[in-house]
């Protein structure tokens, strides 16, 4: 018995100890578990809006769930100016050490794609892919002659000889005469990009000059020139090599050092989810001006056919959809108001006709503003010359059916009051001699002149009518009215 009791003490005991520790194991395993992980998604196609809100899900995600690394698989030809500042500004705030590489082979990173690869803490490149040509031409725009903008312009051999032989002296002369307002809005914009990749390019100790290079003179790198001359950290054929050769690596993140350990660890990939699919859709400016003329066509279709519903409800979300796209985009205003101010004449157009001079108007107006409407000169992003070409047709065909329409409905009122109403109507004869006399007309005596030989109770027919006289011919084949009065 004693013996028995001891046991149950000793089994209490045990039981005890492994209640406290479990907690402590099932925490290691969670984070072991939890850290045995890379996610990876993709910079695929123009940065926008869309691809901020995908960026910003990834590293939530990756912070939420400790991973080990994000893996960013960049494939783009650029995009959005403030797109990009944005990604770069999570990646930068993130928690989880970000790889930026570049595949697979035949991709790029172009333009704010090689920003981006500079702002990740771990930058990689596969084999036959090429980043660079970051001239900020996407971003407010380099036009042509300005110093800079060109490799011919900082290397022509004639320069030097010149004046009195010295650049220094071209230079100069440029201060003094000062930039045009079009060129100092350029010097501001690719200042602020030299600044901004070069501040990317010091924090990760990689090749600021080139960098800079890469902004003035949309200079580009293939993978193994980029490697050779401290742009990447490394170049790997696939994201298991990938993870292998950025193993051991110690990176600063958010402030902290860490040591990357993340070779053979299983990667997860992280699609896009629908939102952001639907999001990526509308903030195609081309999808957005179609969703807004729908809205427009079945809002005006509403008004001519109260009740019908169907139009009503279908412009209303075409609308709604189309001006939150929109919102999503770079807009200048003008070219935004142009488009309400044209829409607004096609509207009153359609509801009070004014015979084509309002409808042709707008339509004037809603071309010049789709033209102008998106601020950026990224292609992408840019409404096509086809689309807003269609749209004009498909309005204006529309304006000509309105312009038909009232035509014909102008011409089968029929005239109710005024002089046009005694046109061609009957008139009975009362006085005449020679080639005047009195008519009785439209319920009233009137004086009027004609042919002579006009007889009494004779019919006739009301060709003029000047002042309060009446221009008359006869009418052989019509009896004479009864007089009334």
């Amino acid at each position: 018995m004693p013996h028995f009791k001891r046991l149950r003490r000793l089994v209490a005991a045990i039981a005890v100890l492994m209640m406290a520790a479990f907690p402590v194991a099932a925490q290691e395993t969670d984070e072991t578990d939890a850290r045995s992980i890379v996610l990876m998604s993709a910079i695929e196609g123009p940065i926008g809006p869309a691809t901020v809100k995908h960026i910003n899900r990834v590293i939530g995600l990756a912070e939420e769930r400790a991973a080990a690394a994000v893996v960013l698989r960049l494939n783009t030809p650029g995009g959005l100016a403030d797109a990009m500042r944005e990604i770069i500004s999570e990646i930068l705030a993130s928690d989880v050490p970000v790889i930026g590489y570049v595949a697979p082979s035949g991709a790029h990173a172009a333009s704010a794609g090689t920003y981006i690869l500079y702002a990740t803490h771990v930058a990689a490149m596969a084999p036959g892919t090429n980043l660079g040509a970051a001239t900020p031409v996407q971003i407010g725009g380099m036009p042509e002659g300005f110093p800079g903008s060109s490799p011919e312009e900082e290397t022509d051999p004639d320069d030097g000889q010149k004046g009195d032989g010295t650049s220094e002296e071209k230079t100069s002369e440029q201060e003094s005469d000062g930039l045009k307002p079009q060129d100092a809005m350029t010097a501001k914009a690719t200042n602020d990009a030299v600044a901004l990749i070069r501040s990317l390019a010091e924090m990760h100790d990689r090749n600021a000059d080139w960098a800079e290079r890469a902004v003035r003179e949309a200079a580009s790198l293939s993978a193994n020139a980029a490697l050779e001359m401290d742009v990447i950290d490394l170049v790997a054929r696939d994201v298991e090599e990938l993870l292998a050769a950025a193993d051991g690596r110690r990176v600063e993140v958010a402030g902290a050092a860490q040591v990357l350990n993340i070779a053979d660890l299983p990667v997860e990939t992280i699609e896009m989810d629908s939102i952001t699919r639907i999001l990526s859709i509308l903030s195609n400016p081309n999808v957005a001006l179609i969703l807004m003329m729908i809205g427009i066509y079945g809002l005006i279709f509403e008004f001519w056919n109260p009740g019908a519903v169907v139009p009503g409800v279908v412009g209303a979300i075409s609308l709604t959809l189309g001006l939150y796209a929109l919102n999503q985009l770079p807009l200048d205003y003008a070219g935004l108001a142009l488009i309400g101010l044209g829409i607004a004449f096609m509207v009153v157009e359609a509801l009070t006709p004014t015979f084509g001079i309002l409808g042709f108007g707008g339509l004037a107006a809603f071309v010049l503003g789709a033209s102008m409407l998106i601020d950026t000169d990224e292609p992408a992003y840019q409404i096509s010359w086809w689309m807003i070409g269609t749209m004009a047709a498909v309005s204006g065909a529309v304006l000509v059916l309105l312009l038909g329409f009232t035509l014909r409905s102008y011409r089968g009122v029929p005239v109710v009051s005024g002089r046009m109403r005694m046109l061609n109507s009957p008139a009975s004869v009362q006085e005449w001699s020679g080639g005047e006399g009195f008519v009785w007309a439209d319920g009233e005596r009137w004086h009027a002149e004609g042919a002579t030989g006009l007889t009494p109770g004779q019919t006739v027919r009301v060709r003029k009518v000047t002042g309060l006289t009446l221009i008359v011919e006869a009418d052989p084949g019509a009896g004479a009215p009864e007089r009334k009065g």
